[in-house]
């Protein structure tokens, strides 16, 4: 008998065990946060103009294609042409105006009926309050449209949790070779990291 309860009771702590055991979360590859741990505390919201130089010609440009579809020479839209691109990002229209920063990334053309770009860039700025710290900027630019409105979807360095839209318009297009100087008017909202400290 007293072996059938020693069975009994051994039998009742492992299936004890064994439900905690189970209750218990496992390893998580997640952890929740409070948002003053990473000092998220205000938000700001900062405008940004500057002049993107989308250069495709001479001896030394900024935007390449990379790729292109056996269609895409005889398409009026370009589809299907991806061009890479370190465009200088300027102060002013100027081709000698301050360089600020790069936008680097990559634009596809993605539309059959009319000139309409598939744009992924980050604008890493290398001047001033913002230098070291970047935007990623994307979204569809129709070209021949007088505005066209992307969304900021990410930031790093002092742009860290950014999210906003921007505009850009046309400032200069040449026709023959592709060249163009194009507007930016970023407006982002993001962590104020000075307001730690206040």
């Amino acid at each position: 008998m007293a072996n059938l309860h020693n069975t009994l009771t051994l039998c009742t702590l492992s299936l004890l065990l064994w439900s905690v055991a189970g209750a218990e979360p496992g390893h998580k590859f997640y952890r929740h946060m409070s948002p003053t741990s990473l000092r998220l505390h205000e938000e700001k919201l900062t405008h940004i103009r500057v002049y993107l130089h989308d250069i495709l010609s001479g001896t030394n440009p900024s935007a390449v294609r990379i790729a292109q579809a056996e269609s895409t020479s005889t398409s009026p839209s370009f589809f299907g042409q991806l061009v890479m691109v370190d465009d200088p990002l300027t102060d002013g229209p100027e081709p000698e105006s301050q360089e600020v920063g790069r936008a680097q990334g990559v634009y596809g053309f993605a539309d059959q009926g009319e000139i309409g770009l598939s744009v992924f860039f980050n604008f890493v700025f290398s001047q001033g309050e913002f230098n070291g710290s970047t935007l990623s900027v994307m979204g569809r630019n129709v070209v021949q449209a007088e505005v066209r409105e992307m969304s900021i979807v990410g930031g790093s360095g002092a742009f860290r949790f950014a999210r906003g839209y921007a505009q850009a318009s046309s400032h200069t297009v040449d026709t023959s070779t592709g060249d163009a100087i194009v507007e930016y008017n970023l407006y982002v909202l993001y962590n104020d990291d000075s307001s730690a400290s206040s």
